[in-house]
């Protein structure tokens, strides 16, 4: 773990400490360094493998906003690894606001706030981040060799209002059979607990609603209220409860009871 990481804290350290004699605030690559960031941002907005490998350093180090730290190669196999969107399919785009940029000789920092707008079940999500990059330059390009991701907190009202748009059209999807929108909105461990004690999978529930089955008729929405916690949201009527998830990609079902 010692060798390419301690070479990159050496050159980071050797570059900051000119930094009184070079002006931080000029960021000469200033436009250079914020085009490399909009066409990577696009490129992540579409999953593209190639625009990440120009974009990294080999030997870089990222920190996402979860507290997973990972390399390049990771990075890699979780975008080459994602299947194919298809129509229909929850997307995220992602755009960059508040940019500042320091620089200092090949040693440039880009500090900015990260947009995620998520499109799921005719519903918009955004989900704001601070993340910070050190960027090396070398052989005439710039490289991402350190990344800190880290997310804001969402507003309680914006929270509140989310769950309970994604509630509302986990209750639709359901009356409605609509098993494509029901699957964006499902979190995979799922349990559906009935009035009479029958517990349902998500893939269970999927398949109840598939084409030539029967559905279901009715659902209770009288009453609705919703509570936030952090990333988990409540949401009460008045004979069940539903409680969702949002670790940043928006709203998720993770588990309904219903009772008499």
């Amino acid at each position: 773990m010692g060798g390419p990481i301690t070479r990159l804290a050496a050159a980071v350290v050797a570059a900051l400490t000119l930094a009184p004699v070079l002006d931080a605030q000029t960021a000469k690559d200033g436009a250079e360094l914020t085009r490399l960031l909009k066409e990577f941002l696009a490129g992540a907005s579409r999953n593209d493998a190639a625009v990440h490998d120009r974009f990294w350093a080999e030997e870089l180090v990222y920190t996402g906003s979860s507290g997973r730290r990972i390399g390049k190669a990771d990075i890699l196999k979780d975008v080459r690894s994602s299947p194919a969107p298809k129509p229909g399919d929850p997307t995220t785009t992602y755009g960059a606001e508040d940019v500042r940029i320091q620089q200092y000789g090949n040693t440039a920092v880009v500090a900015f706030r990260l947009t995620g707008t998520t499109e799921r079940a005719g519903n918009t999500e955004v989900a704001n981040y601070l993340n910070t990059g050190t960027f090396l330059k070398r052989n005439g390009g710039w490289r991402a060799v350190a990344w800190q991701a880290t997310r804001m907190p969402r507003s309680e009202e914006a929270a509140r209002k989310g769950a309970a748009a994604a509630a509302a059209a986990f209750q639709k999807a359901v009356l409605d059979s609509d098993v494509k929108t029901l699957g964006s909105l499902l979190d995979d461990g799922f349990i559906w607990t009935d009035r009479a004690g029958e517990r349902t999978t998500s893939k269970e529930l999927l398949e109840q609603l598939g084409p030539g089955k029967r559905g279901i008729s009715r659902l209770e929405a009288g009453d609705v209220t919703v509570a936030v916690h952090g990333d988990t949201a409540v949401v009460r009527g008045a004979s069940s409860t539903l409680t969702l998830v949002n670790p940043g990609a928006g709203w998720k079902a993770v588990a309904m009871h219903t009772s008499r």
